[in-house]
């Protein structure tokens, strides 16, 4: 009898190494096998929200003509491709027909369950020793430069109330001393708690440490070629790197699951939603707090060792090309907000794809007739958020004990 349970762990973003973490403290043998670097893409590029309020789905009411009017004024941070890909042209129709009151209601409270879930697990992991990210527990404030947009936050907040999860109301007379980097013209803004913000590439090093000195295994730019099934399990995954056997096997690819999945013929609805980072030197006067820049849906994230502005959605495919046009968007975003929106130097242009469900919920599940075989995709905008509960249900699953909390909504099952 093996002493261990040996784990196979394909993508090595930040769902990857939670699921790594888990199962290492539960006494698995994990190994990780990635085909960039640990941390690379999202993981890396992302704005470091811990956004534990967001359980407002992206799926709302209103949010199609909104955007269809913002486009049309060119003010709009989405973009899609003009395309003839059958299954994008179908993922967004499935979006747009989610985008209801009832639909909204039922995934907040999907969405709260799995971002309470993970809130305790984050705390619990970041207050180890060696786990250094320049972590701050501040809150996030959201700006509105229009006074309709920010009276209209009071429905919103309400709503969030209802999860304990409503923020303070800043007006604007007194934003101006809350906050000193914005410019005087903000119509108000509004503070919740409930979120946090650390940086993810530091996150990332400093977990990669931490797992790799209790015995993480990982096999950087190591292609996936093949899986070998028997029966209903799969037995082991073939590499450029050779063949590697274990008992469980775990997806954690991001957008980048529906094209590893192929050659097990399983198809997930998972679009790559793009996004855009700069990352820079802290400007002479910096926010204090991450801002949430809501008529431009742009995120401005102040660390102690950095500031980042991040933002957009794009749906072209596996494009992984910077534009200017988009980057230029997100300086001239926080030009509109901000006194002083640019550090010198820059020092990283980046963009990153998201993995986006059209109903904006997880897909944590066993693939269909291959017990053995987990996926752990689907995170949208919240992976990183995410990140510890998803590891947590991967492990429990793994051992065979039903997770603490109800994941059937995030199930495969939902798309059939």
């Amino acid at each position: 009898m093996k002493a261990k349970k040996e784990v196979i762990i394909i993508g090595g973003g930040v769902i990857g190494l939670a699921c790594a973490h888990y199962l290492i403290d539960k006494g698995a043998s994990v190994r990780i096998i990635e085909k960039d670097t640990i941390g690379d893409g999202a993981s890396h590029g992302n704005c470091g929200l811990l956004y534990f309020s967001d359980v407002i789905p992206l799926c709302s009411p209103g949010t199609v003509s909104q955007e269809i009017a913002r486009t049309l004024k060119g003010t709009s941070p989405l973009y899609i491709k003009p395309t003839l890909d059958i299954k994008r042209l179908i993922w967004l129709l499935k979006f747009a027909s989610k985008c209801n009151t009832g639909q909204m209601a039922k995934a907040a409270k999907e969405k709260y369950e799995i971002l309470n879930y993970s809130i305790s697990l984050f705390d619990t992991l970041l207050a180890l020793k060696d786990i250094n990210c320049d972590f701050e527990k501040k809150g996030i404030l959201s700006v509105f430069k229009d006074k309709k947009n920010f009276e209209n936050h009071e429905t919103t907040n309400a709503f969030l109330k209802t999860y304990n999860l409503g923020g303070r109301r800043i007006d604007k007379e007194e934003l101006q001393e809350f906050e000193p980097a914005l410019k005087n013209d903000m119509a108000g803004a509004w503070l919740n708690k409930a979120d946090w913000h650390l940086k993810p590439d530091m996150l990332m090093t400093s977990w990669r440490k931490h797992l790799s000195q209790k015995g993480l295994i990982i096999e950087e730019h190591c292609n996936v070629l093949e899986f070998e099934t028997k029966g209903d399990a799969v037995v082991g995954v073939n590499t450029i790197k050779g063949n590697f056997a274990a008992d469980a096997f775990i997806l954690a690819t991001g957008a980048w699951a529906p094209k590893t999945l192929r050659q097990l013929k399983l198809d997930l609805p998972v679009q790559p939603g793009k996004g855009y980072s700069i990352t820079m030197e802290r400007p002479g006067i910096c926010p204090s707090y991450p801002c949430s820049l809501y008529e431009k849906s742009m995120v401005v994230t102040p660390w102690r060792s950095g500031y980042r502005l991040g933002g957009t959605m794009e749906f072209s495919g596996y494009d992984n090309n910077l534009n200017p046009k988009r980057l230029s968007k997100l300086i001239s975003g926080a030009t509109a907000f901000l006194r002083e929106p640019v550090g010198h130097p820059v020092i990283e242009e980046g963009t990153s794809l998201r993995p986006m469900t059209y109903d904006d919920l997880p897909i944590i599940d066993r693939a269909p007739s291959l017990e053995n075989f987990i996926i752990a995709t689907g995170h949208g905008m919240l992976g990183l958020t995410l990140a510890t509960g998803t590891g947590k249900i991967v492990c429990d699953m793994v051992f065979g004990k039903t997770p603490e909390i109800n994941i059937t909504p995030f199930g495969i099952s939902r798309f059939r």
